[in-house]
């Protein structure tokens, strides 16, 4: 049989610091080695043919951690997009983000703000990272969005065109590491359809295996969309 393989990927990166922590090293080494192992499922992704791949690196809720800690995060942040920069454009990976950026420093606006032009006719993959991403947040602002402009009658259509996703399919398979069994307040209109994948892992120990084994169990999965069995056979989805 010939495997499924998802169009979109969207992966809770999590574990970085419990990671740290059972090396010995301080959450911000974690977060390093997490940074190189995004770089690791990048590469992977782009070879198996996956168009769009989400990784959540910074939430709305990570503003509340220490502040030498978000300090750290956003210079990692900025430091490694410089690098990759010259790296997605030769590969044709496009960059693009999720999330209230105008939260984050002015530098690292700055940097996205570049990226996302020099690597704008990227058609290999859609490279998407949530940042000071909050799935609430992001329906609410929304339907402010919808409100702003008048409309009277909200839809579901409506409502998807006016997310920072809009110009993004729905994610077909989500993949939390660390052995946590929640979504974090991650993409809740988008995730209605997707398959979950569940590792105990933490996010730095992931490798391009893991990501195989996850894509071969969303593979053997039965996408009914509503549907009953016997419609999807009759080709009626």
């Amino acid at each position: 049989m010939t495997q499924k393989i998802p169009q979109h990927i969207a992966i809770i990166m999590d574990g970085s610091g419990r990671w740290a922590h059972e090396h010995r090293k301080t959450r911000l080494e974690g977060h390093r080695r997490g940074a190189e192992v995004s770089e690791l499922i990048i590469d992977a992704c782009q070879e198996r043919g996956i168009k769009y791949l989400t990784l959540y690196a910074f939430s709305e809720e990570n503003w509340n951690r220490p502040a030498d800690e978000v300090a750290g995060l956003m210079e990692l942040l900025k430091i490694y997009l410089l690098s990759k920069k010259e790296k997605m454009m030769a590969n044709g990976i496009r960059f693009q983000t999720i999330g209230d950026i105008s939260k984050l420093p002015q530098t690292v606006q700055d940097v996205i703000s570049d990226i996302k032009h020099s690597t704008k006719a990227g058609k290999s993959m859609t490279l998407i990272m949530a940042l000071s991403y909050g799935a609430r947040q992001e329906i609410s602002r929304a339907l402010q969005k919808l409100v702003d402009a008048g409309e009277k009658k909200i839809t579901t259509e409506k409502i998807s065109a006016s997310l920072d996703t809009a110009n993004f399919p729905d994610p077909d398979l989500l993949i939390r590491t660390s052995g946590e069994y929640r979504i974090s307040n991650f993409m809740l209109w988008q995730l209605a359809y997707t398959e979950f994948y569940f590792t105990k892992k933490y996010w730095p120990d992931f490798s391009s295996a893991d990501l195989d084994d996850a894509i071969k169990a969303f593979s053997c999965r039965e996408r009914r969309f509503g549907l009953t069995g016997e419609q999807l056979t009759k080709g009626e989805a």
